[in-house]
């Protein structure tokens, strides 16, 4: 049932959907019905193994599960829910839409046998400049619908050469290398770790990291992400 203070709160400060700008009825959260219907989702959690995303990341990650939640294209309806949560301070989108995937996710199985949520990190600048992390929002929403710890200190971002966005592929994987550390392997060690992020190009970001994970000697390592770009 909405409470009487939820509705309360509707009625004085509407909300409007960040795909479409209508706006949303009291029991719509995120984004509007409508556009939640037609999210171009990937459907990846249904075959986690073989997906397009995986292939992206087993070249030089031995990825066991990866999905993301809708294909993502610049300047598309769809991209709005990722620039609002990056670049117009909307953290709550992040948790928002963390929760909502993974409750529409955990039927498929997707987190059994996940023991650790890690969201990549930022550098302590640039976490300061935006005010949050937007893969640590994420992390918190997938939490809250599963209840799987997250692991936000064990690894740490070195260095920030500037937006992965107008990069090409050679360009993106130059851009980080090195440029994640492991700062406490414990935390990982023996773990299933899934690790999260907010768009997914190249998967360069995603490697990195992955590739710096692996020292820990973790059980194995997963992938997810909001948005995943198809080439």
């Amino acid at each position: 049932m909405i409470s009487f203070f939820k509705r309360l709160a509707d009625l004085i400060s509407p909300r409007a959907c960040p795909v479409c700008g209508m706006r949303m009825t009291v029991t719509e959260e995120v984004l509007c019905a409508s556009c939640n219907r037609h999210l171009p989702r990937t459907f990846f959690w249904e075959h986690p193994l073989d997906n397009e995303m995986a292939k992206t990341c087993w070249i030089q990650i031995p990825v066991e599960k990866a999905a993301a939640l809708f294909y993502y294209e610049a300047q598309s309806e769809a991209s709005r829910l990722i620039y609002q949560l990056k670049y117009k301070g909307h953290p709550e989108m992040g948790e928002q839409l963390g929760k909502m995937t993974a409750e529409e996710m955990k039927e498929s199985g997707f987190f059994e046998g996940i023991d650790a949520l890690v969201p990549v990190p930022l550098t302590p600048e640039r976490e300061q400049e935006r005010g949050y992390n937007q893969s640590m929002e994420i992390a918190m929403g997938i939490h809250h619908a599963t209840g799987i710890p997250v692991i936000a200190n064990s690894l740490c971002r070195k260095a920030f050469a500037g937006s992965q966005t107008q990069k090409d592929r050679r360009s993106r994987q130059e851009n980080v290398i090195n440029a994640f550390q492991l700062l406490r392997p414990s935390d990982l060690t023996g773990k299933h770790v899934l690790l999260i992020d907010d768009v997914v190009t190249t998967g360069a970001t995603l490697v990195a990291c992955g590739q710096e994970v692996m020292k820990a000697k973790p059980r194995a390592i997963s992938v997810f992400s909001l948005g995943y770009t198809r080439d």
